[in-house]
């Protein structure tokens, strides 16, 4: 069913959380068609979830995520049409090593090496990462028959399948956890990391898929196609990815966002539309809708299907998460013995650490830190490790000088200290992910006028929450006007939707 508005005032979209997955829906409708009306309802006293930067003592400190993975278009996209383009950052290229944690030392990750897909053999070979035995076991890979099931599979199962124990433990594991802070035997290879899976069915091998890819890039070099990656895997704006957040809202209509605004029930009219339930400034009011989007993590938004749909309210809040937290710490370049030529390192979970990662984030992007001081960024929590987030600040910040401190030589005090805490912000794609989410997603079909975006369906990532809410209101688009929006869907056509590891 479609509601017609063509003798009636402007249809009035709700848009339902304020994080970026709701404000990328919000600038998404404004901009296909500003004859809508949205509104944004955020429970918060600011936008942008999980993303806030902050300037504290000459330092720019991102108390969540920092960067725009370049190879999913959305983020950068959505920068570019909001007018960033000239404001946008690379990483630096020439100090980008990472390390891996073995043994209580530092080791340099192996060049080439993208999780689970060695483009080169010699510098895994060459590294002290991995044994004799661990490095024998890796290099059988090739000939490592792939798998004839096609059911989702755990990235455990898949990776001591194919590479064995030690790989797994060493290499494949940190990497993963420092990206989805993921429980390694439930994380679903299908939902979370589908590219390695359709690497195995079409080559046979990772190593082989790898090795392909190399002399399909040396073509390309050859025919003189553009090859080069400037600035990096990664991008964000130099006054820090908290300017997406402030861009959006800047170019969004005059009170479009409503703070402190808290959504406790939808019901569905009987003429269309929905009926929202908003609490503001202790009181609640009833708001007549159009369209909804609830752009909240799943657990959240199962609450407001109670009553509606109790299959799609148990679904939902069958998407389990984690939390982290990340410890901003500023230091005196003196103060640190480390060379500190690299964006940071991981840390295997068998190693025992409290810690999962650490980011040098002034070595990462410049403009971090003040001249002559060191911005670093430490990561504690996760599925693997939840006790972390039961320490209060003071026992925060001994785990992070005990583990941290030998491992870079830091033998003063920081000069500032940030403890950002983030529970249960991370959904966990545990194995038959997918599947939960079409069933969800064939719930949601029964409901005419309703949608959801955010983090918690078809990808983590920034990007891939910009391209959740960009769906959404493509799909909110269609419902309110499906003839005006057919050239307008022409027009503005996103790719399909697709997780990309």
């Amino acid at each position: 069913m479609s509601i017609d508005r063509s003798n009636t005032e402007r249809p009035h979209v709700a848009v339902i959380g304020g994080g970026i997955s709701g404000l990328a829906a919000a600038f998404r409708i404004f901009e296909s068609n500003p004859r809508l009306r949205v509104t944004v309802l955020e429970a918060g006293n600011r936008c942008g979830g999980v993303i806030q930067t902050e300037n504290i003592d000459g330092f720019r400190v991102e108390s969540g995520p920092d960067s725009l993975l370049k190879a999913l278009p959305w983020g950068v996209s959505l920068c570019r049409r909001l007018g960033l383009a000239d404001e946008m950052i690379g990483t630096d290229t020439q100090q980008s090593r990472t390390w891996i944690l073995r043994r209580g030392h530092l080791r340099t990750l192996p060049e080439g090496l993208a999780i689970m897909a060695p483009r080169r053999i010699w510098p895994t070979v060459r590294s002290p990462i991995l044994s004799l035995r661990g490095k024998l076991r890796m290099a059988s890979e090739w000939f490592i028959r792939p798998r004839s099931e096609t059911s989702d599979e755990s990235l455990a199962g898949f990776a001591r399948r194919r590479f064995g124990r030690e790989t797994f433990e060493r290499l494949i594991q940190p990497l993963v956890s420092g990206i989805y802070m993921a429980d390694p035997e439930k994380l679903s290879m299908l939902a979370a990391l589908p590219r390695f899976v359709e690497m195995e069915a079409k080559h046979g091998s990772l190593i082989r898929a790898a090795r392909s890819a190399v002399r399909e890039q040396k073509k390309c070099e050859h025919r003189g196609a553009d090859s080069t990656n400037s600035g990096g895997m990664f991008v964000t704006p130099a006054a820090g990815l908290g300017r997406l957040v402030s861009a959006i809202v800047d170019r969004l209509p005059t009170n479009t966002v409503r703070l402190q605004s808290s959504v406790s029930r939808l019901s569905p009219k009987p003429d269309g539309g929905w009926n929202v339930t908003v609490c503001s400034g202790g009181r609640s009011a009833v708001e007549e809708f159009d369209g909804v989007i609830v752009a909240t993590p799943s657990d959240t938004a199962a609450q407001l299907f109670g009553g509606i749909n109790d299959t799609l309210q148990q679904q939902l809040a069958s998407i389990a998460h984690s939390g982290c937290i990340i410890v901003t710490l500023g230091y005196s370049r003196s103060d640190i013995r480390h060379p500190l030529n690299g964006h940071g390192f991981v840390v295997p979970e068998i190693e025992k650490s409290e810690l999962i990662a650490c980011t040098l984030s002034s070595v990462k992007y410049s403009g971090r830190a003040p001249k002559g001081q060191v911005l670093l960024r430490a990561y504690l929590g996760g599925a693997t490790r939840p006790h972390a987030m039961c320490l209060n600040d003071e026992e925060v910040l001994q785990v992070v000088a005990r583990e941290l401190n030998p491992l870079l030589g830091i033998h003063g005090k920081p000069r500032m200290t940030r403890i950002s805490r983030w529970p249960n912000v991370m959904p966990q794609y545990q194995v038959g992910h997918l599947d939960c989410i079409d069933r969800i997603d064939a719930e949601i079909a029964k409901l005419d006028g309703i949608e959801l975006a955010g983090n918690s369906y078809r990808g983590v990532g920034i990007p891939h929450c910009i391209h959740s809410g960009e769906q959404a209101a493509e799909r909110i688009l269609r419902f309110l006007s499906p003839v005006q929006n057919t050239t307008l869907q022409k027009q503005t056509a996103l790719a399909p939707f697709e997780i990309q590891s």
